[in-house]
């Protein structure tokens, strides 16, 4: 029975270390729910737009990177255990935005960001941090968070080329799931955050999409 504890805590290390290589390592993570993409036809884009939607679905997928990371940080802190059911839930779904994105950085011969591994550490302990500050800001910390993902995707919408359907499916649904999550966590109880807390995370966001876009 002494040992019952340290050995919890150990195999719950191993399976977040085990999370987060999956999350980084590209092919490791596989969707649940086939890719609209698949349902349209592909069109060929000449080298200045494929490496334009290359940079936007190179930004998703870090984006949903990040997501990976928050909702496993706030899983492994969090106190209530409908709440880390949740989080856990959430963290399954974008799963599928996280293969999607890939998938199709591999159809325009682009690669997921070099930064994956750094922004996954930063956020996981974000994540951690909001599920220790509490579950009502955990939660809130949550909804705020897909609601400037929803921003980021619908202003992706707009900037793709009007040919390029795949990528436009892939937002499409990505962003019904996102406002579906945002919807759930503040239905949930969270919390509203702060302004100067919003700016921040806004602030560290345009950091993140003007690193990806490139590397």
């Amino acid at each position: 029975m002494k040992n019952s504890r340290p050995m919890h805590f150990i195999d719950q290390c191993l399976i977040q270390f085990d999370q987060a290589l999956r999350t980084i390592v590209p092919g490791a993570s596989h969707a649940h729910r086939l890719s609209p993409a698949n349902k349209v036809d592909d069109v060929d884009l000449n080298d200045r737009d494929r490496k334009h939607v290359a940079g936007l679905m190179r930004i998703n997928h870090t984006g949903e990177v990040c997501a990976q990371a928050l909702y496993q940080g706030q899983a492994a802190t969090a106190r209530l255990d409908e709440v880390r059911e949740a989080m856990e839930t959430a963290a399954g779904e974008e799963v599928d935005h996280l293969a999607w994105c890939e998938e199709r950085l591999q159809e325009l011969d682009a690669r997921p960001s070099i930064f994956n591994p750094l922004w996954y550490t930063m956020s996981y302990g974000l994540g951690a941090l909001a599920g220790i500050a509490g579950d009502k800001w955990s939660l809130g910390f949550v909804a705020e968070t897909e609601n400037q993902v929803c921003e980021h995707l619908e202003d992706h919408l707009n900037k793709l080329p009007e040919e390029d359907e795949k990528s436009k499916a892939i937002l499409e649904q990505m962003l019904v799931d996102e406002k579906q999550h945002e919807t759930t966590a503040r239905d949930a109880g969270g919390t509203d955050l702060p302004n100067p807390l919003k700016q921040a995370m806004t602030a560290m966001s345009q950091v993140m999409k003007e690193t990806t876009y490139r590397i």
